[in-house]
């Protein structure tokens, strides 16, 4: 068994669908298909179950899953520890909360020094980034904080003022009440928040819209479409220009820490090093806000 067949299982298992899994890797449906084949004829058993909805992991797939990400993960770091110098070089891969609006001036600070690496960026909420760090998919990723996993570190980053934000119309909390939320998919530590003060105020919200953009979800608050719960620098030039009201909330729902987190037991690579000492270096310098 190779580590390619390894790795066209893993999205296989990831997409549901041969025809997913090739597009993502850029090979034939057929190729995908008699590499799954042989690696059941292999191992005598099958991966997966076939229905018209795709493809699911039978539970000795789930089993090959666990060990092909181990497998994966230490080829990689492998690779990694082998290649590792003094100059940072490869590839990084970073996720990060939903819309940064300064990390472009650490990504910058970052590539410009060291030029030999391939870095990416993927974007999510901080669950689904949590998992993808723990299943070694990214090397890290910016978060908002939650309770600690035992298999994590974490590096404090900044802390955010969150606001409950609406449009200009509504100057006060209990005009909000029945209003729509605007907010990001579950997962979201902001949306988490709310959802907690909400809970606490024994108060059911009447909507609740899910986006995928910062700016379309302000853009529809500023229209009176609803309101939304976000860093308060990130709406200051809507403020000054009247677009928006903000409303305050008390501490404890309206403080939040933003981590980054890495696994405990992968080898830190001077790549990933030097990114921790860049974001730390220029923490003191800047207040950018992350959903």
């Amino acid at each position: 068994m190779e580590f390619k067949d390894l790795e066209i299982f893993q999205m296989v298992a990831q997409k549901g669908t041969i025809t997913e899994a090739a597009k993502e890797l850029n090979f034939v449906q057929s190729n995908v298909t008699s590499r799954i084949k042989k690696i059941e004829d292999e191992l005598n058993t099958a991966l997966f179950n076939r229905h018209n909805r795709g493809m699911s992991l039978t539970p000795e797939g789930k089993k090959l899953l666990v060990y092909s990400e181990k497998i994966l993960s230490l080829t990689n770091e492998m690779v990694k520890v082998v290649q590792s110098k003094t100059e940072p070089a490869g590839k990084l891969e970073i996720g990060t909360v939903e819309t940064v609006i300064k990390l472009p001036v650490i990504i910058s600070s970052y590539i410009k020094k060291y030029k030999n690496v391939d870095l990416s960026l993927l974007t999510g909420v901080t669950e689904q980034l949590q998992n993808d760090v723990l299943h070694h998919r990214l090397d890290g990723a910016f978060v908002t904080e939650v309770e600690q996993h035992p298999e994590l570190v974490s590096h404090d980053v900044f802390q955010e003022e969150l606001v409950l934000l609406s449009d200009s119309t509504k100057t006060s909390i209990e005009q909000l009440l029945e209003e729509p939320i605007l907010c990001f998919r579950e997962g979201c530590g902001y949306r988490a928040r709310l959802a907690k003060w909400y809970r606490d105020q024994n108060i059911v919200p009447q909507k609740v819209m899910e986006f995928g953009t910062l700016e379309t979800i302000l853009g529809s608050v500023t229209m009176g479409l609803g309101i939304t719960f976000v860093p308060k620098s990130a709406v200051v030039h809507l403020e000054e220009k009247g677009l928006v009201h903000c409303h305050y909330l008390p501490e404890k729902y309206s403080k939040i820490n933003t981590i980054f987190i890495r696994r405990k037991d992968a080898h830190l690579t001077s790549t990933l090093e030097r990114f921790i000492e860049t974001f730390e270096l220029v923490e003191g310098k800047l207040t950018f806000p992350l959903i």
